[in-house]
């Protein structure tokens, strides 16, 4: 796909705004709580939600894996993360349609929170860390979903140019997240370049937003396990009909009747007009 991306006013779309709210909704209510003497509350609130790897580890606190994307550390945190948001996960919205793009995204925060673990656990350990990460540290942003939606444009929509204000110049879409990716992958080695933790989880969603698209199905995850489901209940309900069948075929033999009369090859019911009806058995009888 060919054009250029222009990231002024895209349309604001029924995941987005959801998103948009809860994070929105969250930052106000904890702004709030601050401001009418309760800054304790919302503290707790950030380290309940917000992801610190030590209590995932030694309390199971597992929804701290996708809960931490709605806690942000401050206004211009949200702002931007919220920007990012709607300027490139709009269209990626009308490209998978709602539902699996809110699976996409959770994917990607769940990638970075992965990550952030998984990093925290493994080098954060040592006396000298490659990356600036422990498992006490807390990790807050939806970045890892924005990173995640970041690396599908780029996969997806990569030839793309894109404009990007103040900047006077045009850049195709899989450049510009290669340098956000190399950005991410300094800051996670530097702290001075702006917090090692959180660069941990970009990196994670930019990985786990690659392997969906590579790996997962095309309808996307919930499509595949709902028609997983389903799959497996009709097989089901196929074996009990058979099942039932082969017992009336006993009790017809018994009483000196042709059970193909009555039933075709599948264990269906055939018109008692029709017997020798190909279809499957419909028509008088319902099956």
């Amino acid at each position: 796909m060919r054009g250029t991306m222009s990231l002024s006013f895209p349309p604001v779309t029924r995941a987005i705004k959801m998103l948009l709210a809860v994070n929105v909704g969250m930052y106000v209510l904890r702004l709030l709580l601050e401001k009418t003497g309760a800054g304790q509350v919302s503290a707790e609130i950030a380290v309940y939600l917000g992801l610190i790897p030590e209590q995932i580890v030694q309390h199971g606190w597992i929804w701290q894996l996708l809960t931490y994307s709605i806690i942000h550390a401050g206004f211009f945190h949200l702002f931007f993360n919220m920007l990012m948001l709607w300027m490139f996960g709009a269209n990626l919205e009308i490209h998978f349609g709602s539902r699996q793009f809110l699976e996409f995204f959770f994917f990607g925060v769940l990638g970075g929170a992965l990550t952030t673990v998984l990093l925290a656990y493994t080098t954060g350990l040592s006396a000298h860390p490659i990356f600036n990460i422990r498992p006490d540290v807390l990790t807050v942003g939806a970045s890892g979903g924005i990173f995640a939606i970041y690396m599908a444009c780029a996969m997806l929509f990569g030839e793309q140019q894109v404009y990007l204000f103040p900047f006077p110049f045009a850049i195709k879409m899989k450049y510009l997240v290669l340098i956000l990716g190399f950005i991410a992958l300094i800051g996670a080695l530097d702290d001075r370049v702006g917090g090692g933790t959180a660069n941990i989880a970009h990196l994670g969603g930019l990985l786990f937003g690659y392997l969906y698209l590579k790996f997962i199905p095309r309808r996307g995850l919930t499509f595949a396990f709902s028609e997983g489901f389903f799959g497996i209940r009709n097989s089901y309900h196929r074996w009990k009909r058979r099942k039932a069948a082969k017992k009336f075929e006993v009790y017809m033999r018994k009483h000196e009747k042709e059970p193909n009369k009555y039933f075709d090859e599948y264990g269906n019911f055939r018109p008692p007009d029709d017997p020798d009806k190909k279809d499957g058995g419909r028509g008088g009888w319902v099956n």
